[in-house]
């Protein structure tokens, strides 16, 4: 595994395990035990995702000892304002029976989230949380947050895949010293990534698979990735990325296949919006 370290010194492995979607909490337990085992230490959740418990569960169960674990846990759009926040972060912690966060992320850039983000970095100060940043920031709602805040975000989720790409995202990113984190980063199966001629043609050349391919331009262009799966085999392939290395005509290669926009979701979109907001995950 290698690392980056974020814009507070804090070190970030480049690859983790993500759990989004997988709300069968004995499965979400179980995946993240054999993740652990598989290698991984950066596991990757959210108060949304309602499976915090099993995660918490699997860490325990794991025996890796606390400080060689990276444990990432996001703020819901519901409890996005300064108090909200505040008993987001205890309710998180709870939940995962943790008594700090490795990082701790805006979810999505709605409600008061210049109100919640204070409260983090309070939260931040009192050791709570070892780094703080968001998610879905697009560039121009990144730079105004940069702008405004007193701590810079060490991280911004966004979707980054070979398909959408958004490299001027990843130098506005750059600039401000954020560290740019994949989700999606096998595009949720669309393009037959896992068969995709480009990227199957290459990983020949190498021995590796298109989905190793795929992650690997990814942490080459220094963004850490989170593939998810449910499956210890791929989990231990999705790993095996750290012994070889593409070169700069394959990576050239490959950003030709990007299409300049998402077919995952329209962060633009107000129907999208209003269903996040309306989307509550407790009482």
């Amino acid at each position: 595994m290698e690392y980056t370290v974020l814009n507070n010194g804090v070190r970030m492995p480049l690859e983790g395990f993500g759990v989004f979607q997988v709300s069968d909490l004995a499965q979400c337990e179980q995946a993240v035990i054999d993740a652990i085992a598989s290698g991984y230490r950066l596991i990757d959740t959210a108060a949304a995702y309602m499976n915090e418990e099993a995660v918490g569960a699997a860490i325990r169960k794991s025996n890796v000892p606390r400080e060689e674990l990276f444990i990432t846990s996001k703020l819901w759009v519901q409890d996005a304002t300064y108090e909200g926040a505040k008993q987001a972060i205890d309710t998180s912690l709870a939940k995962l029976g943790l008594d700090y966060l490795d990082l701790y992320l805006i979810h999505q850039p709605m409600k008061d989230y210049l109100g919640a983000y204070r409260a983090m970095e309070e939260a931040y100060r009192e050791g709570k949380l070892r780094a703080i940043g968001v998610c879905n920031f697009y560039p121009n709602r990144l730079c105004d947050f940069c702008e405004s805040v007193e701590i810079i975000p060490a991280v911004n989720q966004v979707e980054l895949h070979p398909f959408f790409q958004q490299e001027d995202a990843l130098q506005l990113m750059h600039e401000y010293g954020v560290q740019p984190q994949a989700w999606g980063p096998f595009a949720e199966g669309k393009h037959g990534i896992f068969t995709h001629p480009l990227l199957s043609e290459i990983g020949e050349k190498y021995g590796k698979s298109a989905a190793q391919v795929a992650l690997r331009w990814n942490v080459q262009r220094g963004v850490v990735v989170i593939p998810k799966s449910v499956h210890k085999e791929r989990m231990e392939q999705n790993i095996d990325i750290w012994d070889f290395m593409l070169s700069e005509e394959d990576m050239k290669r490959i950003a030709k296949l990007d299409l300049g926009h998402s077919e995952i979701v329209d962060h633009s979109d107000p129907q999208f919006v209003r269903m996040l907001h309306k989307m509550n995950i407790h009482d």
